[in-house]
């Protein structure tokens, strides 16, 4: 059935055309209208079946209009709107093509007195060299971008409508405010554009036989291909969009400007600087033209699923690096005077917020290759203020360990995350921070964004934390470093201590006395080399997977013991998990071992209190671990799992009720009915991970004792802490599958 019943087009050019056509593919409206000022135009797109009736006369056609799309030149919007006001029908909505909305929007009001509630101005991000109705293709839109940026008073409805008629297109639906659409289209699209025809224009006029396009390669070609475009299109857009355009352009120019100053002075380091800087950023732009990555896979849904009869769990392996100290790695190799080389630098999401967030910092960072980075270090005093927030994706580590760095630069900063990391509290770094001198602004609830004063001089406190947190604690030592005086921070219970650690082995003296951590202010970082363990977290499944699978042997290679972080190995063992630590050494201050487990009957325990800081993360594993368990297993003072990426408390209580699993949540805990030695623990379901990677990743372990399938959803996240999990799955027993749906 059609959304309405008449869709005209006044402007029947490509993008205009491909409209119509795409939207008489997909049944949108029972007729199809065209106005168009060329005779050639209007019977190309009859011709074509592009519309049904064709006119020059918006009179004509624009009375019994339901849904008017504008696709002329934003300098000729104003003429338009004038021309059809007159005859439109109270219920008409209008919506338009144009790259420059500000402009169109302020057009509208001078026509209308104000910006008319059933006007909601769009714009495709799509195109092709060609130009006219005979270019038109109703497959132009597919997969692309459309952005809407509709105002405070647009009518949901006109918005509604407008957002169907772009989806029925095969397009992907974005809404931002107008300002900010003209200025990312500005430096994204606009700007491109006058470069390409600045340079082809240049070099014509220096040669004027042509001779050098001769011998011009593939990339020119590729960058200067949108110099083929419309003129008159794109000046009527660059004068439309003019304040933001020069604003692009200023940046643009003062960027060459250092390129040009460095090449004369022969400055070797600020050119890798940029070069490494821009070929980070496009390759980030390549994973989400790929649609690789979690940014961009977070708008797909990547479901796993598992089947039955997988296992044992056998082999020898290595997990990725650690990504607690990953995030160290950077932060202190990028304030440490000279070159920090990291070997075993985790490549997942996460970790790379980090170190792309010092590169925006005004730091040179060569990498990653094959879990290979180089930092050239800038000091404590050589960071700069980035010009744009900094976004760190699904890392809570990085916010609130950067938060404590920022607090003392003399630069203001913004810290922004995606939704998962916007709803997670960051109170508890805030505070603290606050009562040092910083000025911090957070959200509703104390949650990002966090925007943060700059030259606000801090002073050593001693603060106790009110709960074990190794992110709080190193956030307010990392602040202790440019404090006045002493920064002492006591945990009521051991946690990771890898931020101590880590800067010992960087030159600063950290003082340990008990539960009490402290540090003086006014030091310095000198470079050094690490290799980064595999991750315990990340080695966590592995062994669970191991530990609960009848016939299993499983080795994990290079595994990060840290005495602060042992817990699962702890509670696994009182368990009666089988499970051998061997080639025990230290590498860069942290102890490493492989881990060999051996299936063996679990039976259900009361997990001791103090084992529980040190084994926080791996907490969703072992709930499953528990679930095969003989007997009850009992967890108590462990509040801190309601406030991670999701509640994991009850996040996976739900989905082992649903797998068939008896449990009781309390407020600090929960006991945990496990089934023993039956050969099935858990049922087939479909279950919810809340975009929290470490419950996807145990519910696929608990698909190695399930009876049926179990279907995990929206696990885009797993590539934060794990890339390539499900293939390392699979390649030592499981029956695992990733699916794009």
């Amino acid at each position: 059935m059609a959304a309405i019943n008449k869709l005209l087009v006044v402007g029947l050019g490509l993008i205009g055309g491909s409209v119509a056509l795409a939207a008489r593919k997909a049944g949108f409206a029972e007729q199809y209208l065209g106005v168009d000022l060329a005779q050639d135009e209007r019977q190309g797109a009859l011709t074509l079946g592009v519309v049904d009736q064709a006119s020059d006369r918006l009179e004509e056609l624009v009375p019994d209009a339901d849904l008017i799309l504008l696709a002329v030149p934003v300098l000729a919007m104003e003429s338009v709107l004038q021309a059809l006001k007159p005859h439109l029908k109270s219920s008409a909505v209008i919506t338009d093509v144009g790259s420059c909305k500000a402009s169109v929007a302020e057009a509208a009001v001078r026509v209308f007195g104000e910006l008319p509630p059933r006007l909601v101005l769009g714009h495709p991000i799509a195109g092709k060299e060609k130009s006219g109705v005979s270019a038109a293709d109703a497959e132009l839109f597919l997969q692309r971008k459309v952005i809407l940026t509709p105002a405070e008073n647009t009518d949901p409805q006109a918005l509604q409508l407008v957002r169907a008629l772009w989806q029925e297109t095969g397009a992907e639906v974005l809404e931002m405010p107008i300002d900010q659409h003209d200025q990312v289209l500005a430096r994204t699209s606009h700007l491109p554009h006058l470069l390409a025809f600045s340079l082809v224009d240049t070099l014509a006029r220096r040669d004027e036989r042509l001779d050098i396009f001769r011998y011009a390669a593939g990339g020119f070609r590729d960058f200067t291909r949108v110099a083929a475009s419309d003129p008159i299109m794109w000046r009527d857009i660059f004068l439309a969009n003019r304040e933001a355009t020069l604003g692009a352009l200023d940046e643009f120019l003062e960027g060459v400007q250092r390129l040009r100053t460095a090449v004369a002075e022969q400055d070797a380091e600020e050119l890798v600087s940029t070069f490494t800087h821009a070929k980070s950023a496009r390759d980030y732009f390549t994973a989400l033209l790929n649609e690789t990555g979690y940014q961009t896979m977070q708008n797909q849904t990547i479901n796993f699923v598992t089947q039955p009869g997988a296992g044992p769990v056998q082999g020898q392996i290595r997990v990725p690096g650690d990504k607690s100290i990953s995030h160290r790695s950077i932060m202190l190799g990028a304030l440490a005077e000279g070159i920090t080389r990291v070997k075993g630098f985790l490549e997942g999401e996460d970790a790379l917020a980090t170190l792309q967030t010092f590169r925006d910092l005004g730091v040179l960072i060569e990498g990653p290759h094959n879990g290979e980075v180089t930092i050239h270090g800038v000091g404590m005093q050589g960071l700069k203020a980035p010009q744009d927030p900094l976004y760190l994706g699904n890392s809570g580590t990085s916010m609130r360990l950067l938060a404590g760095l920022l607090a003392a630069q003399n630069f203001d900063c913004e810290l922004t995350g995606d939704a998962s990391l916007s709803k997670r509290p960051m109170g508890r770094v805030a505070d603290p921070l606050r009562l040092m001198g910083a000025e911090i602004e957070a959200a509703e609830g104390g949650r990002p964004p966090l925007k943060i004063k700059g030259g606000k001089p801090l002073k050593g406190i001693h603060y106790d934390l009110p709960m074990a947190s190794a992110q709080v604690k190193s956030c307010l030592l990392l602040a202790g470093l440019w404090a006045e005086g002493e920064t002492s921070v006591t945990e009521p219970a051991p946690t990771r201590d890898h931020t101590e650690r880590m800067l010992q082995g960087f030159g600063y003296p950290v003082k340990k006395e008990g539960a009490t951590a402290s540090l003086v202010g006014g030091g310095k970082l000198t470079a050094c080399e690490i290799d980064i363990p595999a991750d315990i977290s990340s080695a966590t499944f592995f062994m669970v997977a191991a530990a609960i699978t009848p016939g299993s042997d499983l080795t994990l290679e290079h595994v990060g013991i840290n005495p602060t972080r042992d817990g699962v190995i702890n509670i696994l063992r009182l368990m009666g998990a089988s499970l051998e630590l061997s080639n025990q050494r230290e590498v860069g201050g942290e102890p490493v071992a492989d881990i060999r487990v051996r299936y063996q009957p679990l039976k259900g325990i009361d997990i001791p209190e103090d084992q529980v800081p040190l084994a926080i993360d791996e907490f969703p594993a072992l709930f499953v671990a528990a679930s095969c368990a003989s007997g009850t297993t009992r967890l108590r003072g462990a509040e801190e799992l309601r406030v991670k990426e999701s509640d994991r408390i009850q996040v996976m209580a739900d989905g082992l009720q649903a797998l068939g699993v008896d449990c009781t949540v309390l407020e600090d805990g929960i006991d945990i009915q496990g089934k023993g030695e039956a050969e099935a623990v858990f049922t087939s379901a479909s279950l919810e991970c809340h975009h929290d990677h470490r419950i996807a990743m145990s519910f696929a372990v608990a698909g190695l004792r399930a009876s049926g399938s179990i279907t995990i959803k929206d696990c885009a996240t797993v590539n934060t802490s794990f890339p390539g999990f499900a293939d390392l799955a699979c390649s030592v027993g499981f029956k695992l599958e990733a699916k794009t749906v």
